[in-house]
């Protein structure tokens, strides 16, 4: 590198490359080890990312990042970016002086020693990557090597306070970053080939084990972290959005972006969601005119790179939907841009609707041709569509009919509220069952045994008359108020099932689908940024208060005889660490400090809640 840290690297290179017979440059860099190392290590897929690529032939190329495994430096958990100008394209050292660099600089030095050093090359290099590899990807962009043509973050890490791995909307995602960190957080005083756990971890039972853990001040008790990980403390410390977070944000310096991209996602990944879409839209917004495209399947974290991609828990898809990204857009993707080799043009956006298991195409994403809809949170626990709303005004008898009697602005005698009890002591499983890590199945599991419980509200349509697809993000536009100063609410958009409803085969988890509650999206926010994430606010208690937050995107069409259905909660233990209730700092609360607190979903005229849907018109 221009500092002259030196990074391992593996390199294959096709027994065929010649300056006659040139390949392009495939990278992948990472913070999980280039290895494995050598020709077997890759007995089916071959020394490339996928089959596919492997049997196109490209000189692959693997590289451990700045600190991390059998390279050199210092890391840095997602790597600040630097200003264009603090940058630029020198090499070297001045005398006396070390260069600034961050994983932009990085990638540039790295394909530049390639060019040099590396025989048989045509010349231009691709980079792709998934989850925190993802994130090097997006991360070449800044002030791209003129070299690089092609780039695809796949499930990037974008920001982690708003929407990825370590916060969604400043609430703490316990259950992931507890068992990441003992293992990827170990201290690293030089290069190593392999890491250790920071402690001995055997969890049987998570939601049991994270209750007995207590509050988080615990989880650097002597048997855990012991103060030992660098990131875990930082992640702790840093609890507002303040510049330790948004020196992380990637998004901002996505600009004059030069290289072909396509943006991977997986509408199931319960980690790097946010992160593809949004870094897609970053893209799009800061660079008119970029090549610039979206795919989203009905992925997990990273699934599209997996042989077979056909089920997932009780769905069925009807088609290997791994192999058919693969073949027709990954693959013909780095041919075209790489080795001129084929065609490439497929639409802007290209995304798989679960609800009717096709894949669609858009020019734009979200679709120019969505209008936001409201469902209104109702007395009865009905969610009330503006049409009905409307319908239902036109009737006579007006002060009997229990549909008007919903309508806002109606002064209906109903109660204007409906209120549950959350208790940080016996909080709301994020899933159904005992696990000992995350249940991946949660983003679209049943939410019957969520309904039945006093701290979850219920609410849904009637069941619907003809199709409804929903085309982008959503949003929760709650009227709440609490007992205490500061809750978190979860929010789920979800698609019930009419109870005829077969289940298709193969289904190998045995999970019925007549009656579900089937969980299309959702998402949690800490109340406390409800008006800013760098400022947080106490509620006043009692006091009706507006929160308003975005979900992310889905594609869903919810059948004819389908409902829609809205749950809402203050807990999903142990996916979120506990709110104590007051607001305080979480990273210093002792046990006395959680407390029960009444919780009030308002739906009156003047504090009316909704979720608001992007439904896709004709």
């Amino acid at each position: 590198m221009r500092d002259g840290v030196q990074l391992a690297t593996l390199i294959y290179v096709p027994l065929d490359a010649s300056k006659a017979h040139p390949y392009p440059f495939l990278l992948e860099r990472t913070p999980y080890s280039a290895g494995p190392r050598g020709a077997d290590a890759y007995p089916t897929r071959g020394p490339g990312p996928s089959r596919e690529l492997s049997q196109e032939k490209y000189i692959f190329v693997y590289q451990d990042v700045r600190g991390r495994y059998l390279s050199e430096g210092q890391f840095e958990e997602m790597t600040p970016a630097l200003p264009p100008a603090a940058t630029g394209k020198a090499r070297r050292p001045a005398k006396g002086q070390t260069p600034p660099h961050d994983e932009s600089t990085d990638t540039y030095d790295t394909i530049e020693w390639l060019l040099q050093n590396v025989a048989g090359n045509n010349g231009r290099a691709g980079l792709l990557g998934i989850s925190y590899p993802g994130f090097y990807a997006t991360a070449s962009l800044p002030n791209a090597h003129p070299a690089l043509k092609a780039v695809s973050p796949q499930a990037p890490v974008t920001d982690e306070f708003l929407g990825d791995d370590a916060r969604h909307n400043g609430a703490f995602f316990l259950l992931d970053n507890f068992d990441f960190t003992n293992y990827f957080d170990v201290p690293r005083p030089q290069p190593v080939a392999t890491y250790a756990e920071l402690f001995p971890l055997k969890i049987n039972d998570a939601y049991s084990f994270f209750q007995q853990l207590g509050p988080l001040k615990n989880a650097n008790a002597p048997q855990y972290f012991n103060g030992r990980a660098r990131i875990w403390n930082e992640y702790l410390a840093h609890d507002t959005y303040d510049a330790y977070w948004q020196a992380r944000n990637i998004r901002p310096h996505l600009t004059g972006v030069r290289p072909a991209v396509l943006v991977v996602g997986g509408w199931f990944d319960a980690e790097d969601l946010f992160g593809a879409l949004h870094t897609y839209q970053a893209i799009e917004k800061q660079n008119p005119g970029a090549t610039n495209r979206l795919v989203m399947g009905p992925w997990t974290h990273g699934a599209w790179s997996r042989p077979d991609w056909s089920n997932f828990g009780p769905l069925s898809f009807g088609q290997n939907t791994a192999e058919h990204y693969r073949r027709t857009l990954e693959t013909p993707f780095f041919n075209y841009y790489l080795k001129d080799k084929g065609a490439f043009n497929p639409a802007e956006a290209t995304l798989f609707d679960t609800g009717t298991n096709e894949w669609k195409t858009y020019p734009t994403w979200p679709p120019k041709r969505v209008e936001s809809q409201p469902l209104y949170f109702e007395p009865d626990h009905f969610l009330a569509t503006a049409k009905e709303l409307e319908a239902t005004t036109k009737l006579s008898g007006a002060a009997t009919n229990p549909l008007l009697m919903r309508a806002p602005g109606f002064d209906r005698l109903a109660a204007t509220f409906d209120e549950y009890v959350s208790d940080p002591a016996h909080p709301v499983p994020y899933t159904n069952g005992v696990f000992a890590g995350r249940n991946n199945q949660y983003m679209i599991e049943d939410q019957r045994f969520a309904a039945q419980r006093p701290d979850v509200l219920v609410y849904q349509t009637e069941p619907l008359t003809q199709d409804l697809t929903v085309a982008g993000p959503l949003v929760a536009d709650l009227w709440v108020s609490t007992s205490g100063t500061d809750a978190d609410f979860i929010v789920k958009l979800i698609d019930v099932l009419p109870d005829d409803t077969p289940t298709p085969a193969p289904n190998p988890d045995h999970l019925t689908l007549a009656g579900a509650q089937r969980l299309v999206r959702a998402d949690v926010f800490r109340g406390r940024f409800r008006n800013s994430f760098e400022h947080p606010e106490p509620f006043r208690p009692h006091v009706p208060t507006q929160v308003k937050y975005e979900l992310n995107d889905v594609l869903h069409t919810f059948k004819q005889g389908h409902r829609l259905m809205v749950q809402v909660q203050s807990t999903w233990f142990p996916l979120v660490d506990r709110n104590p209730q007051p607001l305080m700092s979480l990273p210093t609360g002792q046990e006395p400090d959680f407390q029960k607190a009444t919780i009030r979903i308002y739906h009156e005229p003047a504090h009316q809640s909704a979720i608001r849907l992007p439904v896709l018109g004709k």
